[in-house]
């Protein structure tokens, strides 16, 4: 199951840094007029959804004047009930987007016919780094190798 996640995460380094910046984005220019909107309708004590309406055009417009507005006018607790709704939205996409990049077996992404099935030069207990017959890219299989040195190829001729 390790990995899977180390799989996902290989995967996924750029989108991170990605998620993080349009997740400010989205905080500043969307989740700011909604709240501001928001606050302003229940400003006489029932939602109005005309004066939500207007007050979004004018701030969806303009969001980093409407952050200052949140601000000044004590709109903090309207803006991360916002913010924690579409955060909490947003990381589920995130994550399920995650979870279906995540490699579906162990050898998800590694090379046919490469060395990459080794670890920490294994492999050189039975292959040359130098020379012999040319299996892979710096792997050699010994000729002076004592015991069966016979080689099958697999693959196809190509005739032109």
């Amino acid at each position: 199951m390790n990995y899977k996640i180390e799989g996902a995460i290989r995967r996924n380094r750029t989108n991170f840094i990605i998620f993080g910046i349009l997740w400010i984005f989205i905080a500043i220019v969307f989740v700011t007029p909604i709240a501001h909107s928001t606050f302003m309708a229940k400003a006489n004590g029932s939602f109005d959804l005309e004066v939500f309406i207007e007050t979004f055009g004018t701030s969806i417009t303009k969001p980093f004047p409407t952050l200052g507005s949140v601000l000044t006018e004590g709109a903090f607790g309207t803006y991360f009930s916002t913010l924690m709704v579409v955060t909490i939205i947003y990381s589920l996409f995130f994550f399920i987007g995650f979870v279906r990049s995540a490699p579906k077996n162990e050898f998800t992404d590694i090379e046919h016919g490469s060395s990459d099935w080794s670890q920490r030069g294994e492999q050189y207990q039975i292959l040359s780094k130098n020379k012999g017959i040319i299996l892979a890219e710096n792997n050699y299989l010994p000729v002076d190798k004592r015991g069966n040195v016979n080689v099958l190829v697999v693959g196809r001729i190509w005739i032109w």
